[in-house]
């Protein structure tokens, strides 16, 4: 897991986002956050690169809640977005590797790696918002940086015991990439799910698709591709995977 690379998508990202925002205007509804317009999103991740940041910056081990963003709008609030993404690249681009602070996933080789990773995922989803919001053709997500983005959803936040995608008795999910070799089986119980990387033995349903398209269904920003077994599975994780 190279933070290098994360950063690279991060600083892309967070400029398509803002470019986007901007085309837009604040007042344009984002599609896939019913109840927000353009301002939320922006205030939103503004806060949460400012959040990921302190942690980063002051070496921060225990969690502290995020920072109400100001009380602007138009092109200041656009201004400010910009400015808290700089500030979130320039921090983790400082950072020791061995910088040691809060994290809240599992999986990562350091916190630097995790925070790169996360921030990067963050603004990607809300960078496809934004585009949304905009109209025309989103940015293409890369297959890798998808595949990684699946793997983090699953192994990662679903892990934690805040996921709700649970079943009354043991069930199995399958997701499969079909432009890359990725597969992950979730087994599902009234814990948490837990998935490996592999696709041994019987699934009941299967969500299968190209990366990209997996990636921003399993964060419920498309349909999922194709389903095939029991649909009622592939409608638990539309019903019950919002990320709280």
């Amino acid at each position: 897991m190279d933070a290098s690379w994360f950063l690279e998508i991060l600083d892309k990202e967070g400029q398509l986002l803002a470019t986007a925002a901007e085309e837009a205007g604040v007042d344009a509804p984002v599609p896939a956050c019913p109840g927000w317009r353009v301002r939320d999103l922006l205030r939103h991740t503004g806060a949460v690169h400012r959040w990921a940041a302190g942690f980063v910056a002051d070496r921060q081990a225990a969690p502290r809640p995020m920072d109400e963003p100001p009380e602007v709008d138009g092109a200041e609030l656009v201004d400010w977005y910009r400015d808290s993404h700089r500030r979130l690249l320039d921090v983790l681009a400082g950072a020791a590797p061995d910088v040691e602070c809060f994290t809240f996933l599992p999986g990562a080789p350091s916190a630097l790696a995790f925070w790169a990773r996360r921030q990067a995922h963050e603004t990607a989803v809300h960078r496809f918002d934004a585009e949304s919001a905009r109209g025309g053709a989103p940015t293409p997500v890369a297959t890798d940086f998808a595949v990684d983005g699946i793997d983090e959803l699953l192994r990662g936040f679903h892990a934690r015991g805040r996921s709700r995608v649970r079943t009354e008795r043991p069930r199995v999910l399958r997701v499969r990439v079909t432009d890359a070799d990725a597969v992950w089986t979730v087994r599902l119980s009234p814990e948490p799910p837990v998935t490996v990387r592999d696709g041994i033995g019987d699934a009941e349903c299967e969500l299968t698709g190209p990366a990209e398209r997996l990636y921003l269904a399993l964060w419920n920003r498309l349909p999922v591709p194709a389903v095939s077994g029991d649909p009622a599975l592939a409608a638990l994780w539309r019903d019950a995977s919002a990320v709280i």
